[in-house]
Formats: C-alpha cells, structure tokens, sequence
C-alpha cells in the first residue's frame, strides 16, 4: 500500500524536535525535576515545550577574536 505523498515528508522526522513531548517523557522529564512522584495520576500533567538554541558562531568568534587581541596586547609603559 502506498502512502499519501502529503504524509511522505514525515518519514525522516522521526529523530526531528518536537514542540511538545509524550506523556512517558514528560514523566520522565518531571520525575529528573522531582515535581511528579509514582502513585500520582498520569493524567493533566503540564505540557513541557522543547525549545532549540541557535549556537550564534560569528558573534562567538568576534568574542574569541577581541578576548585574544585583549590579552596578547602589551598595556602602554609608564613614565
């Protein structure tokens, strides 16, 4: 049986982030948080976003760059 080729691009997303997670990893997520405890229902738990950071590389480097223009200057002599 084929697939509906609007539903194809979902194949490789599997390993994708996720705006929101299932119940057994929010568990998992509230369990490592200490705010759900076993013998509490499973049911309303507050819904844990996932966000993504965006690593900023040119503004590391411009960082990295002056951090090293900073030290390797020699401060002026003193009379």
């Amino acid at each position: 049986m084929s697939i509906h080729r609007s539903l194809q691009g979902l194949r490789g997303k599997e390993g994708a982030l996720r705006n929101v997670l299932k119940r057994h990893e929010r568990l998992q997520y509230l369990i490592s948080r200490g705010l759900w405890k076993p013998g509490e229902p499973v049911f309303g738990l507050p819904k844990i976003k996932q966000t993504r950071f965006k690593a900023r590389k040119a503004a590391d480097k411009e960082a990295a760059a002056e951090d090293t223009a900073a030290s390797t200057s020699k401060p002026p002599a003193s009379k």
